[in-house]
C-alpha cells in the first residue's frame, strides 16, 4: 500500500530511486573501507583501527555543519553537493599511491558521509505529507536497505572479475555516485513540498 501511495509523490517517487543509487556508493565505502585501506593502501591493523575512529569523528562534524549549508542553499543543491564530494572521494582513494592522499580521501569520505545522511532525511520529510511521514520514512529505509545489499555486492563482484583488483572495484562503484547525481536532476523541491501539502 505504502508503494501504491508513493506513486502519486513523483518527486518523493525519484528521489526514493535516487538514494537506491547513491547509498549503494556509500554503504560500498562504509562496508569495505577498512579491507581497501588494508589492500590497496597496506595499512596496519592499527592504522585502519585510527582511520575508522577519525572518519567518525569528520561524519560527525559534517552532519553538524551540513544541516546550516543545506538551509542557506536548498535541498536539492545540497545533495548535489555531497555526491560530487563523494565522486571526488572516490578519485582521490583510486588516484592514491600513499597514505597521505588516502586519509584526505577517507576524511573527506566522513565529511561526505555525514552530510548526505543528514541531507537525505531532511528531503524526506520535506517530500511527506504529515500524516503519511512513519510511512515514507519507512519506504525510505527499505531504499537505503537495498542500497546495502546493491552496493558492496558490486564491489566484490568487480573485485572477484578482476582477480582482486580494489582500485577498479572502488572507481566502478563510484559510478553509482554519479547516476544518483543525474536522477537528482529531475528531482524539483518545491514541487515535492506542494504535493505533500496538498495531501494533508
Amino acid at each position: 500500500r505504502t508503494l501504491s501511495h508513493a506513486k502519486d509523490y513523483r518527486d518523493l517517487r525519484r528521489f526514493l530511486i535516487c538514494t537506491v543509487f547513491y547509498q549503494a556508493g556509500i554503504q560500498a565505502v562504509i562496508t569495505l573501507a577498512a579491507i581497501y585501506a588494508q589492500q590497496a593502501m597496506h595499512f596496519s591493523m592499527q592504522q585502519t583501527i585510527m582511520l575508522v575512529f577519525v572518519v567518525n569523528i569528520t561524519a560527525a562534524g559534517g552532519a553538524f555543519l551540513f544541516g546550516h549549508l543545506q538551509d542557506r542553499i536548498g535541498h536539492i543543491p545540497g545533495i548535489a553537493l555531497t555526491l560530487i564530494g563523494w565522486i571526488v572521494m572516490i578519485v582521490l582513494a583510486w588516484a592514491a599511491q600513499g597514505p597521505e592522499m588516502f586519509w584526505v580521501a577517507a576524511n573527506l569520505a566522513g565529511i561526505c558521509m555525514g552530510a548526505s545522511q543528514s541531507a537525505g532525511r531532511a528531503l524526506v520529510g520535506w517530500f511527506c505529507p504529515s500524516t503519511r511521514r512513519a510511512e515514507f520514512f519507512g519506504l525510505w529505509g527499505l531504499a537505503v536497505k537495498l542500497s546495502a545489499i546493491l552496493g558492496p555486492l558490486t564491489y566484490g563482484l568487480v573485485s572477484w572479475i578482476s582477480g582482486g583488483d580494489h582500485r577498479l572495484s572502488i572507481l566502478i562503484t563510484g559510478c553509482y555516485f554519479l547516476v544518483g547525481l543525474v536522477i537528482l536532476a529531475g528531482v524539483n523541491a518545491e514541487r515535492g513540498r506542494q504535493a505533500a501539502l496538498q495531501s494533508e
